[in-house]
């Protein structure tokens, strides 16, 4: 049962991740155009600027829960590589359970305000030619930590399956060579 929950996870997981890839895209197009505008035609758009910055920041925001999908999110390596693949997972899980959920968590709680006074003011950009709807970027906040609570269960789950033996513990995915 839980094999299955985590492999329906793991695909919605992974479908977030790839439309993280497509904003990626997206923003390398925004910064392309944005570039030649400023160095060929000697004209540049503030509101073009702000977008790279809002995708980067929806990239980064998304892109934790997809790290820790992937196991290549931050950890002590040089211990963590010399335990066995249950104390890997009980570290993991612990782990999770202890920082990852509490700091979301304060997160989602923290960032509702934040939101809220964007969007009741109506809050745009200070620059002339700047984006509007400013609450709309500010409210990626506590949703992308809202999806790195699912991928937290999900890494929670996992690591219950390499615990029990159902599934091997994952040795290289996320490592960067």
């Amino acid at each position: 049962m839980l094999l299955k929950i985590e492999r329906i996870m793991d695909k919605i997981i992974d479908t977030v991740g790839y439309a993280t890839g497509v904003l990626m895209i997206l923003m390398i197009l925004n910064v392309a155009f944005d570039v030649m505008m400023r160095y060929i035609f000697h004209n540049s758009s503030i509101g073009m600027q702000e977008a790279e910055w809002h995708l980067f920041a929806i990239i980064i925001l998304y892109g934790t829960g997809y790290a820790l999908r992937h196991n290549a999110h931050v950890r002590v390596d040089f211990l963590y590589d010399t335990f066995g693949y249950k104390t890997k997972a009980m570290i993991n899980i612990v782990g999770t359970l202890l920082f990852l959920i509490p700091l979301a968590l304060l997160i989602i709680y923290g960032s509702y305000e934040f939101v809220m006074d964007a969007y009741v003011t109506n809050e745009i950009s200070e620059d002339p030619g700047g984006l509007t709807h400013r609450w709309m970027i500010k409210a990626m906040i506590p949703l992308a930590f809202i999806f790195l609570l699912f991928s937290a269960v999900n890494y929670i789950i996992s690591n219950i399956n390499i615990y029990r033996g159902l599934e091997p513990m994952p040795e290289t995915e996320g490592e960067i060579i």
